[in-house]
């Protein structure tokens, strides 16, 4: 499997980019779980919302407020950020 470049973007915890992802495996209003180069990520928060994804480039955008944002590992996740 081919690794991508990923890059992520919090502006301001109220927004994220993220560029990469080949799945948006789930979404609500609380937490978005995304695919990128096989890992998960888990974005958590309130009042989110998917603002853009295109499986082509890898291209993710959401709104709200942003929590936290982890990335999947053996045995759990490593947070990000609190």
């Amino acid at each position: 499997m081919e690794t991508k470049q990923s890059t992520l973007t919090v502006e301001q915890q109220k927004k994220l980019t993220m560029t990469g992802v080949s799945a948006v495996d789930a979404f609500s209003e609380t937490g978005i779980t995304l695919t990128v180069n096989g890992i998960r990520v888990q974005i958590t928060g309130s009042h989110l919302k998917v603002l853009s994804f295109s499986e082509g480039s890898g291209n993710f955008a959401a709104s709200g407020e942003i929590a936290s944002v982890r990335y999947g590992a053996k045995g759990g996740f490593k947070k990000l950020f609190k």
